[in-house]
């Protein structure tokens, strides 16, 4: 007889199991979910993806492409072991005549140590950034003043050491 009640027992705590899932599956199916919207990358993203792109123009041997991620502007201000330099062009002349070839270019690791937005219009970031080359390995650190600039984020300040 025992036998018989937990059986009994059994299959009626299975049919409810089974009847609740029916209920909750139909419930689910007739209410239509609207699918979510893709949040908005915020400013901070945006910059860090810019940078993470120059990384792998870089690393293609593009120094054209890297350069995308400066001010083209005669403003634009760049700062090196030989001092300030002004102008896009003359920093992107400056560069390729620095890394001339690939071998030059290396493999370049960029790791962004600090990153603070100082206006809705400035972002100031501190990294460092390594070169792995056959020609020998070189590195430092470096801080870069972005501006919103119709629209886009861009380097107007570069302090490389």
């Amino acid at each position: 007889m025992k036998k018989y009640l937990c059986l009994l027992l059994l299959l009626s705590l299975s049919a409810n199991v089974c009847f609740a899932q029916n209920h909750s599956h139909k419930k689910h199916s007739a209410t239509k979910s609207k699918p979510a919207k893709p949040e908005k990358p915020s400013e901070e993203q945006i910059i860090r993806k810019m940078l993470a792109d120059q990384v792998q123009e870089w690393n293609k041997g593009s120094v054209e492409g890297y350069m995308a991620g400066y001010w083209d502007n005669d403003s634009m201000l760049f700062i090196g072991s030989a001092g300030p330099r002004y102008g896009f062009q003359k920093t992107l002349e400056r560069y390729k005549e620095a890394y001339p070839d690939k071998a030059h270019m290396g493999k370049l690791t960029s790791t962004i140590t600090s990153i603070q937005q100082l206006s809705k219009d400035y972002f100031f970031v501190v990294g460092k950034w390594d070169l792995k080359r056959k020609v020998g390995d070189v590195g430092g650190s470096y801080t870069l003043l972005l501006k919103k600039i119709d629209g886009n984020w861009v380097i107007v300040c570069d302090h490389s050491s």
